[in-house]
């Protein structure tokens, strides 16, 4: 992993930190492969239960490096896509602190993401059509299923900056901080998701981000596919014998 990805542990959640603050924290190689490389292993340590993604330097993302894609350099990870991310969100929850821009591919990390908490200077945009491109990591694919439809056009064809307390209007980020704040909010939300079953919290997200498109008919039994091994779980069983010793669960992930 690169001195461009920074990751801290603590109190079961993983902040994942772009440090590329010189650059805004625009996208490179490095930083896609440093965010995938992370993922891959916290995705597998028992003691990381959430995420929380943000930039370093007051900025969150201020997208693709254009600088380095001119030279070849290419922001993307097989299987992963741009910022090692966006294609492959992880399976547990992950939440985005936004300071300053969150532009292009900046804006498509932080819809990659579960939670959005915002600073009040924050600013979202997707402004490829305005270099004649495309917002092609997400963007223009997810805002439309989070946002209502009018409001997704006028952010995707302007290509203009909008602020988080507009977008906090229209459902898509969850909390507005004052400057400065957004990393601490994000942290203590992660932290309040932290404590809940790790099998529990992976299933819930998944039911959420695989169910948009399930049939009446079929929603039942592909929900049971999914949850039927989470009742049957040692940490379901804890969940209830905790509750019923009005003690705190002590999650195994098993």
């Amino acid at each position: 992993m690169s001195d461009e990805v920074l990751v801290e542990v603590d109190g079961g959640v993983a902040v994942i930190t772009i440090n590329r603050p010189q650059a805004r924290n625009a996208v490179n190689g490095a930083v896609a492969r440093g965010v995938a490389a992370a993922l891959e292993e916290l995705e597998q340590r028992a003691d990381v239960a959430a995420y929380v993604l943000t930039g370093a330097g007051g900025t969150f993302c201020a997208g693709m490096d254009l600088k380095g894609f001119l030279k070849g350099d290419v922001p993307h990870v097989e299987g992963r896509g741009f910022g090692g991310i966006v294609e492959a969100p992880p399976r547990k929850p992950i939440v985005a602190a936004v300071e300053g821009y969150a532009l292009a591919g900046g804006f498509e990390l932080a819809l990659a993401c579960d939670v959005i908490v915002a600073s009040e200077g924050a600013k979202f945009g997707l402004p490829e059509p305005k270099r004649g491109l495309v917002a092609a990591a997400g963007g223009v694919m997810r805002l439309p299923r989070r946002i209502p439809y009018h409001v997704a056009m006028e952010i995707a064809l302007t290509g203009d900056h909008f602020p988080a307390a507009r977008l906090y209007e229209v459902g898509l980020v969850n909390h507005v901080t004052p400057d400065g704040e957004a990393l601490a909010k994000a942290v203590e939300l992660a932290g309040r998701i932290a404590q809940n079953a790790p099998l529990a919290l992976a299933a819930t997200k998944r039911l959420i981000v695989e169910s948009g498109d399930w049939s009446g008919a079929e929603m039942f039994a592909k929900q049971a596919d999914i949850i039927d091994p989470i009742f049957a779980s040692k940490d379901a069983m804890e969940g209830a014998a905790a509750f019923a010793e009005k003690r705190a669960p002590r999650w195994r992930g098993e």
